[in-house]
């Protein structure tokens, strides 16, 4: 997947779930079909920290349970970058487990900006993000 299909109500999820974590990392998980999101996970950061970001392992596999049983797939996973640009730190590259998922970071500095990446094997690709209009078809 090159683009990700997102729309305006779940940008809106993220960034008030980044918001409200802030000056730490927030994180989540977006679940969709192909390239379209859905819905939206906010987790629990259990790192607590404004440079790093680690979901709580029991509540990440409740949260894919679920989105398999609607018949979805794990689409993206984002995180805040709170006090730093929108682009993937050592660390996040080190722990981007999931190469078929993009990775989001909206960065809350110096202005909110969004960008979406894939990393695999190392290697990260900057994944062009579409928002979505609610009114627009197919839009659930």
């Amino acid at each position: 997947m090159h683009e990700l299909l997102l729309p305006e109500r779940i940008l809106k999820l993220v960034e008030d779930h980044c918001r409200r974590e802030a000056p730490l990392e927030a994180c989540g998980i977006i679940s969709g079909r192909g390239a379209r999101a859905l819905h939206v996970y906010p987790m629990t950061n259990a790192a607590r920290s404004e440079t790093r970001y680690l979901m709580v392992p029991d509540e990440q596999f409740r949260v894919m349970e679920e989105v398999w049983a609607r018949g979805e797939e794990l689409v993206a996973i984002y995180h805040s970058h709170p006090i730093s640009e929108a682009y993937p730190s050592a660390t996040d590259v080190a722990l981007a487990y999931y190469p078929e998922a993009v990775y989001l970071i909206l960065s809350l500095y110096p202005e909110v900006k969004l960008r979406g990446f894939h990393i695999r094997d190392g290697v990260i690709s900057e994944v062009r993000i579409t928002i979505i209009r609610e009114d627009d078809e197919g839009c659930e």
